[in-house]
């Protein structure tokens, strides 16, 4: 049997999860970026097949930031750690709002996912030390109560992160709290479920042959960043080349 491995030990397979939810982020923003420059459909990417996709892509990242939550801070809450990391999504997420802001100030990201997750890593603090089913239960809230609660009285701009309006400013990427921070609890309580298992413990260290495609997972934050611009850019050139 092999040794186990130091809890400092990097996790690759949940790196490689990651890196697997960017390339869905950048076939959905290829196909996003292609429909506003008029080379694909007008709505394709926010119809059918490609709406669920983008939803599906949307909770793989927030579910594994509720995982990387109690990874981080499960054991032992590392104060200056966590407030450093809300810190640079918080900032990365206002970024983003200015950069859209500038490039379509009538669908600007308001409340993205960005967003969404450093409110969460706030509401996940309350539930980090509660029991797995606790917290499974206050996942299902999330998920639960917006196809109840819903109503004009949320529609106040103070309020429309909340995701409780009854209709809320258009946005290239809207994930409000109810229902966004239900994946991110779900992530939590997995995660807690997995570690009551032994399996980090497992995996720690584990993989090591394909620490290259775990590569992209571990830079998950700056390749958000930087990978629309470069998109937007390539499909801005050969709509110029076909036009």
């Amino acid at each position: 049997m092999s040794a186990p491995q130091p809890q400092t030990a990097r996790i690759h397979a949940l790196d490689l999860a990651r890196s697997f939810a960017l390339v869905g982020m950048v076939i959905y923003h290829s196909v996003y970026d292609l429909t506003w420059f008029g080379l694909l459909p007008a709505g394709l990417a926010t119809t059918g097949f490609w709406s669920y996709f983008a939803r599906m892509v949307a909770g793989s990242f927030v579910l594994l930031a509720g995982v990387s939550l109690y990874l981080a801070h499960g054991h032992r809450f590392r104060a200056r750690a966590y407030w450093r990391r809300l810190g640079v999504i918080a900032l990365a997420a206002a970024g983003v709002s200015l950069a859209t802001y500038v490039a379509d100030p009538s669908r600007f990201v308001y409340f993205g996912i960005l967003h969404s997750i450093a409110v969460s890593s706030l509401i996940g603090l309350a539930f980090l030390r509660l029991p797995t089913v606790a917290i499974l239960i206050g996942a299902a809230v999330f998920f639960v109560v917006p196809q109840y609660v819903v109503g004009g009285v949320f529609d106040h701009p103070a309020l429309v992160w909340l995701g409780l309006g009854a209709q809320h400013p258009p946005s290239m990427d809207y994930e409000p709290v109810f229902p966004w921070a239900g994946p991110f609890l779900l992530g939590l309580a997995l995660a807690k479920a997995a570690d009551a298992a032994g399996l980090w413990q497992g995996l720690r260290g584990r993989g090591e042959s394909l620490r290259w495609l775990a590569w992209p997972g571990r830079h998950s934050l700056a390749i958000y960043l930087v990978h629309q611009p470069i998109l937007f850019g390539l499909a801005y050139l050969a709509a110029r080349a076909l036009a």
